[in-house]
């Protein structure tokens, strides 16, 4: 098309980049279930996995492992770390940004902490307060936010995990004392002990492929 002055002018309707596509179909695949309303919240995440409860022990035989846990009163809070007591000692745990501006737990409360213990910190995953509540600490696991992924699994769409089947093919595969401690994009983050009697984590895919990320 030319113009008045003479300037040729493409009006050819060009294509929308990717990246603006990308967040359409997000945002459609978001926008669609709330259309439905209850129903759309009812399927809200039926993807997730829950940490399996890890029996408390003393903090004095606390220990490198991925999955472990243990009891007691909260001594002094520092920012996102706060230190647990017992009878037998004492142990530095790590809320990450969950726990940020020390608000997460208050002085002389009775807690159990759960999580990975690696380098004389307690990583907290869980944290479960004397009247039974219970605080996911760690990342709620799942494929990361604004993906497409994201939101097919925010309405019960998404990949969803066969845990008694991938935990039974862990156990088939020669490991024991097997605890599931989180849940990525596409796989299961499990703890379980080898053969050798040494704590492995795992990286346990939906599709069954199964590796060793680490060693305690």
């Amino acid at each position: 098309m030319t113009t008045i002055d003479g300037t040729a002018t493409d009006l050819t309707p060009k294509a929308a980049p990717k990246r603006s596509r990308r967040r359409a179909l997000v945002a459609g695949a978001i926008a669609a279930p709330l259309a439905f309303g209850a129903v759309g919240l009812s399927l809200a995440q039926t993807g997730t996995a829950t940490p399996t409860p890890v029996e408390p022990i003393a903090i004095a035989a606390l220990k490198p492992s991925a999955a472990i846990a243990a009891k007691g009163e909260v001594a002094e809070i520092y920012g996102n770390k706060f230190v647990v007591q017992d009878g037998t000692g004492k142990a530095l745990v790590e809320t990450g940004k969950r726990g940020e501006g020390g608000t997460l737990v208050k002085t002389g409360e009775a807690v159990t902490v759960q999580g990975r213990f690696e380098n004389g910190f307690l990583h907290a995953a869980l944290i479960t307060r004397a009247d039974g509540t219970r605080v996911l600490v760690g990342p709620a696991g799942g494929p990361p936010p604004g993906t497409l992924d994201w939101a097919k699994d925010k309405v019960g769409l998404g990949a969803k995990p066969d845990v008694p089947a991938l935990t039974a093919q862990v156990e088939a595969a020669g490991y024991s004392d097997i605890r599931v401690t989180g849940r990525g994009p596409r796989h299961l983050d499990i703890a379980a002990r080898g053969a050798d009697g040494r704590e492995r984590q795992l990286h346990v895919g939906f599709d069954g492929h199964m590796r060793e990320k680490r060693v305690f």
